[in-house]
């Protein structure tokens, strides 16, 4: 069986203005990362970790190296095709939680489905996000609108909206970097136990030396070099 992920050799540059010539963000990134797995990458502010986890989310392109994903080689897809593994394979879940002001919780964990032309109305999906809003506490709120809800109830919101297509990969960038410490916590164990539970393979990157130690891996991404680590 392929690995799920595997990176090689990435590296990442950019122009810089006035053509001063280029930049490094990334050098010579290998990884490999088994289904099911759990993974966090820490490092300084400015390291690359989120241009390092758009790269594995097909939101962004390396200068060099390759990308394969579920067995398929990203530099012979063309855009349509990475769009639609992103809709159908990926599940994105962000500092900010980024929800629908005019949508209630279960519209807005419903959105992800609409490009794959699954109505509102299909009785399947409307029942695993109930179940999956019910599994994470919030059966009661369904009904309520973002601003009814606190920053951790929100961001819980936007974990569920990421599993709902049941991907096979969430990639997680600083999920719990807006909220206070309890509520970090509870988010950090939550997707945690979902990682467990439905099977997805999760990496995040994190600020947060408590979320990172809950992964079954730690990587540290400093200096453009990605490596195994160790949290003290």
């Amino acid at each position: 069986m392929p690995m799920l992920l595997e990176l090689k050799n990435i590296a990442k540059k950019y122009e810089l203005p006035s053509g001063q010539g280029y930049t490094t963000v990334l050098k010579d990134i290998s990884l490999q990362v088994d289904s099911g797995e759990s993974i966090a990458i820490v490092g300084p502010s400015g390291s690359g970790k989120s241009t390092l986890l758009n790269i594995m989310g097909t939101l962004d392109k390396p200068s060099s190296g390759e990308v394969i994903l579920f067995g398929k080689n990203l530099a012979d897809r063309d855009d349509d095709e990475l769009s639609r593994i992103r809709s159908r394979e990926i599940g994105f879940v962000f500092q900010l939680h980024h929800l629908l002001p005019q949508c209630t919780v279960l519209e807005n964990v419903l959105v992800p489905t609409l490009p794959l032309g699954l109505k509102k109305g299909n009785e399947e999906v409307q029942q695993r996000a109930i179940n999956l809003l019910e599994r994470v506490g919030l059966g009661k709120h369904m009904e309520h609108f973002p601003a009814q809800l606190s920053g951790g109830e929100m961001q819980r919101v936007a974990v569920v909206r990421a599993l709902i297509n049941e991907p096979k990969l969430v990639l997680a960038d600083e999920p719990t970097g807006s909220l206070d410490k309890d509520s970090s916590d509870n988010l950090g164990r939550l997707m945690v136990d979902m990682n467990k539970e439905q099977g997805t393979t999760l990496i995040t990157v994190t600020h947060s030396s408590d979320f990172a130690r809950l992964m079954e891996k730690v990587f540290k991404l400093q200096n453009g070099n990605l490596k195994s680590y160790v949290i003290r």
